[in-house]
């Protein structure tokens, strides 16, 4: 075998470094291999080396597999001592409540319980509790009824051996429902699974007192209402699932809910809970979006029932604020409630996008000529707010997440346009959450989605307002470059008409 090979087989631990060590053990787990050069004793021993240290030097790969199932032994050992404790701790409990709370003497039943891996627990116990207690068992010792014998039950494959003891402990307890607080949900779920196995009934009814009181996690109520549905304890089980089980619902009274419920948060007086209750109903809304077939989720009618809404406060707020003498007082109090409403209107078309529900809104938007109107008469940092909502629709299309007519697009461009550029400055300065480079390339994208005409109106007039104002207008330079590109370098005829393309169809022999 060739030496390089060798060398690599060494590496991965196949064969054993040749090189002489210390000490050596065929039977060690772990070890550490020290390896060091020979010396006769008339030369001094070789000076100490400096290595890095390592927690494994020179530890072969089989070695380390056998570290690893030993640590993973251990823990297994770890856990069945645990596990005897506990079930010895429970046998002592058995004895003890026998004797005080039953007056009984030793059992004449011998019960064994034995696990899949083949762990078996043995008690003995009392057919009279057992027969009392538990249905199950009451059928099986009915064969039985001569007084003085004793009987042996074996119950196998069992899954928790731990679980079945406990539940047999609580056959003897005096008060389930106390000996079942301090318990976790899941411990409750197995002692009801093995309850029900059983049909212990004082135990099921206990068992679903404590979960029916006890709050859920949200993995908890999975498993709650999974192994509810597979043990099917009908009428027993109704309080439990009282908390998660909905009324049959109609699409009215779902929509009266959720309109309550938007309509409260737009008209919150609160800033700081309106704030965060659009982003809570945000996020469950957006999930709603993901999960579950079933699910209710808000109609488009009230969604742009609210969109009207929050429009028509906009033309009346602008309105009066045309009004208003800039001295007066109430002048700041009116621009804070223009600003209020067209957050709202953001947030409303938010939510329109993540439902695809937000094509009708563009051309909504577009056809605001009497908003736009009056936008262009108010002055600009009480107005920038408004314009976020074009600057949204444009990121929108051209992410391709709305898909309206070429008409409506320039439509929406040719209403709005103006006033976008008008506001960016204030857009950017107001805000940190806009996005400059967010916003120019959807308005990019969005003109590029225009016919090529369209695109060189819009792009020649951004081009004389960006040299006078800079910065001040937002940067398309890459959608002018692509209409220069596509207007005089890369021109396009018109696609030649192919209806008189023949097809020939030909029979080849099977």
């Amino acid at each position: 075998m060739a030496s390089r090979e060798v060398s690599a087989m060494i590496k991965q631990g196949f064969i054993s470094d040749p090189t002489p060590s210390l000490s050596s053990s065929p039977s060690r787990t772990t070890s550490t291999i020290t390896t060091s050069k020979l010396y006769t004793p008339s030369s001094s021993p070789p000076p100490p080396q400096t290595e890095p240290t390592r927690p494994f030097p020179n530890q072969t790969l089989f070695e380390m597999m056998s570290e690893e199932h030993l640590r993973d032994s251990k823990a297994i050992e770890e856990s069945r001592k645990k596990t005897q404790t506990r079930i010895a701790k429970f046998l002592d409990e058995l004895k003890t409540c026998s004797s005080n709370y039953w007056g009984l003497g030793s059992g004449d039943v011998r019960l064994t319980v034995v696990s899949r891996d083949g762990h078996r627990v043995s008690m003995d116990v009392h057919k009279r509790v057992l027969s009392e207690k538990s249905r199950f068992f009451a059928e099986k010792l009915s064969q039985r009824k001569e007084k003085g014998v004793s009987h042996t039950v074996e119950i196998s494959e069992c899954d928790d051996v731990e679980v079945y003891v406990e539940t047999v402990v609580l056959m003897y307890s005096d008060d389930l429902k106390k000996r079942l607080i301090g318990e976790n949900v899941n411990k409750v779920l197995a002692l009801l699974q093995v309850s029900a196995a059983i049909m212990f009934d004082a135990g099921i009814s206990s068992c679903l007192e404590y979960l029916e009181a006890v709050p859920w996690s949200e993995d908890e109520e999975e498993k709650v209402l999974s192994l509810l549905c597979q043990l099917e304890l009908h009428g027993s089980m109704t309080e439990v699932l009282q908390r998660v089980l909905s009324e049959p619902s109609t699409s009215v009274r779902t929509d009266d809910i959720f309109l309550k419920l938007l309509s409260g948060v737009l008209q919150a007086k609160d800033d700081k809970a309106r704030r965060e209750m659009k982003t809570l109903i945000s996020r469950l809304l957006r999930e709603d979006s993901f999960d579950y077939n079933s699910r209710v989720d808000v109609s488009k009618d009230i969604l742009y029932h609210l969109c009207h809404r929050c429009l028509c406060s906009l033309v009346l707020c602008l309105s009066e604020a045309m009004c208003v003498d800039s001295s007066r007082q109430d002048r700041g109090v009116l621009m804070a409630e223009i600003a209020r409403e067209a957050d709202n209107l953001q947030w409303l078309v938010d939510i329109l996008i993540d439902k695809r529900m937000a094509n009708d809104f563009v051309k909504l938007w577009a056809d605001q000529k009497e908003l736009a109107e009056l936008h262009s008469k108010i002055p600009t940092m009480y107005r920038h707010e408004i314009s976020r909502i074009t600057a949204q629709l444009c990121i929108a299309i051209g992410r391709g997440n709305i898909l309206v007519p070429k008409d409506s697009r320039f439509s929406l461009l040719s209403t709005w346009l103006d006033a976008l550029y008008e506001d960016f400055r204030w857009m950017r300065r107001a805000s940190r959450s806009v996005d400059k480079k967010l916003i120019e390339e959807g308005l990019s994208q969005t003109i590029l989605t225009l016919s090529l005409r369209q695109q060189q109106v819009i792009l020649l007039n951004w081009f004389h307002r960006f040299l006078n104002k800079g910065d001040d207008y937002p940067n398309i330079q890459r959608a002018f470059e692509v209409w220069w590109r596509r207007a005089f370098i890369r021109q396009y005829a018109d696609v030649p008409d192919s209806s008189q393309m023949q097809i020939t169809i030909c029979n080849y022999p099977t």
